[in-house]
């Protein structure tokens, strides 16, 4: 069996940190659906018990509750495992200026543990979340692998850091690491509560409770907006990669990209309200714009992303209206 085209081995078995959060549960729902077995692990501190739950009584499927940044339980969840896709990590710029140390905890010395659960335990792939953060304030567009800025958060600082170490564990320790930049994920199970919400989920809620939503900014930012569909299938062709794609990092995204204020219009039409938004101060640490050349990934990847952002947000809107 398959998914999308990437085909692995009956019985192939994968660890997924972060699986029970937006991009983790969806990848623990298409491995399954692949014939793979799958062991999800999560804090649910960020991920919900009931992405968790959903897959509970499938063939193959596993929970863990537990923490990256505790090496045993690391050790333990690798135990067996052929790949890992590690997606576990807190997320927000915002955020993470407001708690530089338990960022540093969770998403630079929590990525460290599960590399070296992963060599330890002879994984044959470690493929690792990374951000477009990590560009920081560099302003040329498309974004392009290898001409990075200043960092602007602890947020994208623990990403940079991140993909460091997983170049260096590439280098001395055999493991094949793969690291994915992804920009702007959007899709069904993303949390549209709280003030850290992604921008797509909280507008659609908003819009659909006759609430005014919050735009930071003047609303001309741009975002290469990536449906959660093409993540998954960059997860999984990463996981067969050449061999030279080892310690390297891609850009995964659509390439191209959307202003946040003609998103939001394009929701008010479709959702058929005439509410205006609410305009913000910008907040700090945030990128202007956002745009990513995704030739890398094509190239050693075999990446072909097929859902652009209006298949993309079809999708997603559908999805809300059924679950909120």
């Amino acid at each position: 069996m398959g998914y999308k085209n990437v085909v692995f081995p009956a019985g192939t078995s994968f660890l997924v940190t972060g699986g029970a959060g937006f991009i983790g549960s969806n990848l623990c729902e298409a491995l399954l659906k692949a014939g793979c077995r799958v062991r999800c692990l999560d804090d649910l501190s960020t991920g919900k018990q009931a992405n968790a739950d959903l897959f509970l009584g499938q063939p193959g499927y596993e929970f863990i509750r537990g923490d990256i940044r505790d090496l045993e339980t690391c050790l333990f969840a690798c135990k067996g495992m052929d790949y890992v896709l590690h997606q576990a990590a807190w997320g927000s710029v915002p955020r993470s200026i407001e708690m530089p140390l338990f960022y540093c905890a969770n998403n630079i010395q929590g990525t460290l543990n599960m590399m070296e659960a992963a060599r330890q335990n002879g994984v044959k792939r470690f493929v690792y979340a990374s951000s477009s953060s990590v560009y920081g304030d560099e302003p040329n567009l498309p974004k392009t692998e290898g001409r990075e800025g200043n960092l602007l958060s602890p947020y994208a600082l623990t990403k940079r850091c991140d993909e460091e170490w997983a170049a260096q564990y590439t280098r001395h320790y055999g493991l094949f690491t793969v690291g994915l930049r992804y920009f702007n994920v959007f899709g069904r199970r993303q949390n549209p509560d709280g003030p850290y919400a992604a921008v797509i989920p909280k507008f659609i809620k908003s819009l659909l409770k006759g609430e005014r939503p919050v735009i930071h900014g003047d609303g001309r930012q741009s975002r290469d907006f990536t449906y959660i569909e093409n993540v998954i299938e960059a997860n999984l062709k990463a996981c067969l990669a050449p061999d030279e794609a080892a310690g390297q990092v891609f850009n995964i995204a659509y390439g191209e990209r959307e202003y946040l204020i003609d998103i939001y219009h394009a929701l008010t039409r479709v959702l058929q309200v005439k509410t205006e938004p609410v305009f913000g101060p910008e907040r700090p640490g945030d990128i202007r714009h956002s745009n990513a050349d995704i030739s890398k990934a094509r190239r050693l990847l075999g990446y072909a992303p097929d859902y652009d952002f209006a298949k993309g947000l079809a999708e997603a809107i559908q999805w809300y209206k059924d679950n909120l």
